[in-house]
């Protein structure tokens, strides 16, 4: 701000005639104190006509009333312009207070308690910070450095490099129920990956952002804090942001509560394309909260050798859910990322089959939503698949017309591409039809068996495509398509 020009006239910094506050200043400082605040605020502001008086009372009251020991502690502080890594010299760049209470002191920062500025410097926003008022001192100096030692409170004393190197722990960090942080270390060297544990209280939510454009890291939830591996797309320095959010806070904001400077030296290269994830990653508390337990696979990242995997939970009955599989190697339609994943149910188990087009990086993510609601699918958890068998090249699974129903069960044929001029065997459970049939060139009905399994077969010579129909009922004049396979050229 621009300091106000002084003509030697006047010692404040605007213009007052104290002459007008005798009167004002005798009936305030004798307020005696009341049971209620807000007894005493309306006695001190009796009698007051504008801001400037209101403000001259509840000084004088306070000046006359409040008998307790204060310091100004000046020094440097981690504030709005601080990036990690950050030196600081000189005479310190913040004061803050320390007060004597039964014989002890203790810090707080009432301008830091009161607000915060924005990245300009320019704007205050007012919001109570409770953090700041009598904090735990190994607390308070991680980002309050006092330049004479004492006040920093402590045995033995932080030195400067000490506080400089540390990583800042925002005061969201705490009033978050946040508890520790590794690295502990703003600056972190990175081979290709950085791995960021956090432990809180409860379970939290989280997010990360590199650079601002991306998280390009696996974000895995826990009930006590969260894992975050980072792979830095490229060599260089990056600035990685955290933010954590109280899963039952209804505000929709995450704050931001720590920071990290990453000096990358070499890309990681089987996780380049990682690209811009779905987080979390990987099944958690927030799984089980949404309705998916038991999961079959607990780790958040699959590797597979054949280009084939799947993936199964114990889900609640209201829950319908969908699945989709994408990768940042290359461009796949909606159709092929819906298609490369297949989906069922058996009894309380739903179950995700996935087949790769190509050896790459994928993500699979899993939405959901009520079955009794019209809205949109909500995201529930993915995890990463890794397949480097160059040899892999599956096909997408059949067309599923919305006649299929959850409870049926595909076992073959699972590519949706069938090869041309062959015999094809069909195996599936369709419970509660009448008749299953298979349209190539002609019509060939599967035959129900013993074990609850429809079967049989077709040949795809002289077709595009292949249909599987069903009659629910015996009385039935019309097919229901389920089913749908393209047929090579």
């Amino acid at each position: 701000m621009n300091p106000y020009p002084w003509d030697e006239s006047n010692l404040k910094s605007m213009l007052i005639d104290l002459n007008k506050f005798k009167q004002l200043d005798a009936y305030a400082s004798k307020v005696t104190a009341r049971s209620n605040v807000n007894a005493l605020v309306q006695d001190l502001l009796k009698g007051t006509n504008s801001d400037m008086e209101k403000l001259r009372s509840i000084w004088m009251w306070v000046t006359h009333h409040i008998g307790i020991e204060c310091e100004v502690v000046s020094g440097h502080s981690k504030g709005f312009q601080y990036k990690p890594g950050m030196r600081f010299t000189g005479d310190g760049n913040h004061a803050w207070n320390a007060v004597r209470l039964d014989g002890k002191w203790h810090v707080l920062d009432s301008t830091w308690g009161a607000g915060s500025v924005d990245g300009s410097g320019y704007r205050f926003t007012f919001r109570y910070n409770e953090f700041y008022f009598l904090t735990h001192p190994a607390l308070f100096v991680g980002d309050h450095f006092p330049l004479e030692g004492q006040w920093q409170l402590l045995k033995p004393q932080l030195s400067l490099k000490q506080f400089e190197d540390a990583m800042h722990r925002r005061s969201a960090f705490f009033n978050s129920g946040l508890v520790s942080v590794k690295p502990e270390a703003s600056l972190i060297n990175s081979d290709g990956k950085t791995t960021v544990t956090i432990k809180s209280s409860s379970p939290k939510l989280f997010m990360a952002d590199l650079n601002e454009s991306g998280n390009h890291s696996i974000l895995t939830l826990r009930p006590d804090g969260m894992k975050l591996d980072v792979y830095p797309p490229e060599v260089g320095t990056h600035t990685l942001k955290i933010y954590c959010k109280d899963p039952e806070s209804v505000k929709k904001e995450y704050d931001h509560v720590c920071e990290y400077e990453i000096r990358c030296k070499a890309v990681n290269k089987e996780m380049r394309f990682l690209g811009d994830l779905n987080n979390p990653v990987g099944p958690s508390w927030l799984l089980e909260q949404q309705g998916l337990h038991e999961p079959s696979q607990c780790e958040p990242m699959v590797r597979t050798t054949d280009g084939r995997c799947s993936f199964s939970f114990r889900v609640e009955s209201h829950l319908d859910l969908m699945a989709m599989l994408n990768t940042g190697e290359f461009s796949m339609t909606d159709d092929q990322q819906r298609r490369h994943v297949f989906q069922s149910r058996k009894g309380e188990r739903v179950e995700f089959r996935v087949q790769v087009p190509r050896a790459g990086l994928y993500q699979l993510c899993i939405f959901g939503k009520n079955k009794s609601s019209a809205g949109k699918y909500s995201y529930f958890c993915s995890y990463i698949i890794s397949c480097t068998n160059l040899k892999v090249k599956w096909p997408v699974y059949p067309l599923k017309y919305t006649s299929w129903k959850e409870d049926y069960e595909l076992v073959e044929p699972l590519a949706g591409v069938l090869p041309a001029d062959r015999e094809i065997q069909f195996k599936m459970k369709v419970p509660g039809v009448s008749r299953v049939s298979v349209k190539a060139r002609d019509t060939h009905d599967l035959i129900l068996g013993t074990d609850g399994f429809w079967s049989g077969s077709c040949r795809t010579t002289g077709c595009v495509d292949v249909n599987v129909m069903i009659q629910e009922k015996p009385a039935d004049r019309s097919l229901s398509f389920i089913l749908n396979y393209e047929v090579e050229n």
